[in-house]
C-alpha cells in the first residue's frame, strides 16, 4: 500500500498483519480521491475507523489542512503514527485512540469538518450508529461531505430517515462508497469549492446582521 499523489507520493505505508482491518486498495483509493480532489485542498478531515491511516494520509498528502484520525486498536494507532512520521505529515494530524462513538462525543465544539471518512467493519451496523450520532453534531454542517464504505449488498435506506441526502454512490466489485450530507445538494456540484463556502458564509452573516 502506498500514497498515490501529493507531497508523500509513492511512499509505502505500513499495515498490521493479522489485525481485523481492511485496508482500502490503491485502485479504490485513487478512484475515491479523483472524485474528491476539488474539495481536498485546505480541507479539515475526520477519518473514523482509520485503520492504518491511509485515507487521511492521502488527503493530507494532497493538500488537506489537517486531519483527525480515530482508531480503537492500540496496534493500529502505533501503525498510524509510524505512517504519519514516515510521510512527514505528523504535524497536521491528531490521532485519537478510542472508539468512534467516544471520539464523536469528545470532538463536540470542534470546527466543522469538510470531509468525514468512515470505513467500519462490514455487516455490524456501525455506519448507522455513527451516522445517528453525527446527525446531531455541531462539527457537521451543511457543507460537510460524509463518505462511508460498505459491503456491496448493504442496505442504507436508513440514511434519509436520519436526515441525510444521498449525493452519490460508487460501486466496486465487492464494496461501495456512499457520499451523503445533511442537506440536499445537486449531484453535479456537491463538492463545493472553498471559495464558494466562504462566499456563502459571508452572505449568510450579512443577512443575519
Amino acid at each position: 500500500m502506498r500514497v498515490i499523489a501529493g507531497t508523500a507520493r509513492s511512499l509505502k505505508l505500513k499495515t498490521i498483519e493479522g489485525l481485523d482491518t481492511r485496508p482500502t486498495t490503491d485502485r479504490i483509493k485513487e478512484t475515491l480521491f479523483n472524485m474528491l480532489q476539488p474539495e481536498i485542498h485546505g480541507a479539515v478531515i475526520l477519518d473514523l475507523f482509520s485503520g492504518s491511516g491511509a485515507i487521511a494520509i492521502e488527503a493530507l498528502s494532497r493538500g488537506a489542512k489537517e486531519a483527525v484520525l480515530v482508531e480503537n486498536s492500540r496496534a493500529a494507532c502505533a501503525c498510524i503514527r509510524e505512517n504519519l512520521a514516515h510521510t512527514r505529515l505528523f504535524d497536521k494530524a491528531l490521532v485519537m485512540e478510542c472508539d468512534c462513538a467516544t471520539a464523536v462525543n469528545r470532538l463536540a465544539g470542534h470546527e466543522p469538518f469538510d470531509i468525514i471518512f468512515m470505513d467500519p467493519p462490514y455487516g455490524k451496523g456501525y455506519e448507522k450508529i455513527i451516522l445517528e450520532k453525527l446527525a446531531d453534531c455541531d462539527f457537521v454542517d451543511e457543507y460537510t461531505t460524509i463518505v462511508f464504505e460498505t459491503a456491496l449488498a448493504t442496505d442504507i435506506e436508513f440514511v434519509e430517515q436520519l436526515g441525510y441526502s444521498l449525493l452519490k454512490v460508487k460501486e466496486y466489485k465487492t464494496n461501495k462508497h456512499f457520499f451523503v450530507s445533511k442537506t440536499e445538494k445537486l449531484q453535479s456540484n456537491f463538492l463545493l469549492s472553498k471559495t464558494e463556502k466562504l462566499q456563502d458564509s459571508f452572505l449568510l452573516n450579512k443577512k443575519r446582521d
